[in-house]
């Protein structure tokens, strides 16, 4: 069976205008399953996974043109398979007339993608060509509409700009990608880290990172220049200066955990504590936000000082302090003492009588287990007694005691 004949289970499922305005997660599930489909015959075909890959890129906008994608999950969920579909290309064995055919789909489903879906695709056109030879042919037939959409008379937005400059760089034609930059109507990331790319080819480190730095536009974000820069050093071998430099802004991720441990796979040569300790640093004004990552990471000394130190979420606070109350009950004290204190400060929003409790109780068991009680005790009954503290917490402190607190 030829490639283009496989019979494509997603086919007849993302047909066009499969989904109405409110398809979201039943698009993004379809989507899902054609990428799996297409990975397991990728095992055994990795050509016919590539025509596969093609056909669901020349699907996706006839398919989603009508979704609502306001809320970011489409758009999200489109992205990764977009990025997935492109490695699966760049592994098939194409060449020659198939590869010419496969480019010539690929950049007609480009052309005809009604809100860039496959802009990653034009942003690695270079990669795609496989060949300096394809690549550079490529780039030729670019330029003169590229170079036209940047006279000042003629300024328009021309969907091959990235493509363009793509292939300038697989091609090797590193001098005309940065002659051709300069050339760019404003300053903007997204095209001038193919130059950072086209001067760290030709060994020049220092230049690429001085002119990576030197790229940041008015909208541009901080964390792809250091994503760049970190990558350009670590290709070097500079190691510590990659780390020092730009490691902490180029892997910001969703949590503070995931932030640390993506560190932590990229520099294996670091101790995790020195890693945690850098990240705290770099905050010093939110280092309370790093409590559940020293928590989760076992680092319980470091999670007690972060704790007393900078105010913690009061729910992470009374969890943390029930989960140990058997394992660590000293760890627990820490945490349910420091809850109190931050309290008995103000320092939370919408406080309920349940998390005073909660945190009291949780202070004196782990407190009775240490052999602390008194000091405990004293601890409280002195927060009762201040007038500083906060009036909510002083009245819901006070009942075990029998301390009455006048309004």
């Amino acid at each position: 069976m030829k490639p283009a004949d496989y019979p494509w289970t997603f086919r007849s499922r993302l047909r066009a205008r499969a989904f109405g305005w409110k398809g979201s997660q039943p698009a993004i599930q379809r989507l899902k399953e054609a990428l799996s489909e297409i990975k397991a015959v990728g095992r055994k075909d990795p050509l016919t996974a590539a025509e596969g890959a093609i056909l669901l890129m020349e699907r996706l906008w006839p398919a989603l043109q009508q979704v609502d994608s306001s809320s970011g999950a489409l758009g999200t969920a489109t992205s990764k398979t977009v990025h997935a579909l492109i490695d699966i290309l760049l592994v098939a064995p194409a060449e020659g007339a198939i590869l010419e055919r496969q480019l010539e789909r690929l950049w007609t489903a480009v052309e005809e993608d009604g809100v860039d879906f496959l802009s990653e695709v034009a942003d690695r056109w270079g990669e795609l060509c496989r060949t300096p030879e394809c690549a550079s042919r490529s780039a030729d037939d670019f330029l003169p509409t590229l170079r036209l959409s940047w006279r000042p008379e003629h300024r328009g937005y021309f969907k091959g700009t990235t493509a363009c400059l793509s292939c300038l760089l697989a091609a090797g034609r590193h001098q005309e990608l940065l002659d051709l930059i300069e050339t760019a109507p404003f300053l903007w990331w997204h095209y001038r880290r193919y130059g950072v790319r086209a001067l760290a080819a030709q060994g020049r480190t220092d230049a690429a990172i001085r002119y990576a730095e030197a790229s940041l536009g008015l909208n541009d974000s901080p964390a792809a220049m250091a994503r760049a820069c970190e990558e350009v050093l670590l290709a070097a071998g500079r190691r510590a200066e990659a780390y020092g430099r730009y490691a902490i802004a180029a892997n910001q991720a969703g949590t503070h955990l995931a932030t640390c441990r993506a560190i932590q796979k990229k520099y294996p040569e670091k101790e995790p504590r020195a890693i945690l300790d850098d990240l705290i640093a770099a905050t010093p004004d939110e280092a309370g936000r790093w409590f559940a990552t020293a928590k989760t990471l076992g680092f319980l000394d470091l999670a007690a000082g972060l704790a007393r130190g900078s105010p913690v979420d009061i729910g992470t606070l009374l969890r943390a302090a029930r989960d140990h109350l058997d394992a660590e009950p000293a760890f627990a004290l820490d945490c349910a003492t420091a809850a109190l204190q931050w309290m008995a400060e103000g320092r939370f929003y919408e406080l309920r009588a349940g998390d005073v409790w909660q945190a009291q109780s949780h202070a004196l068991r782990a407190a009775e287990v240490v052999g602390r009680l008194e000091p405990t005790r004293a601890l409280i009954a002195g927060l009762i007694a201040c007038e500083a503290t906060d009036a909510f917490v002083r009245k819901h402190l006070s009942r075990p005691f029998g301390v009455t607190v006048g309004r």
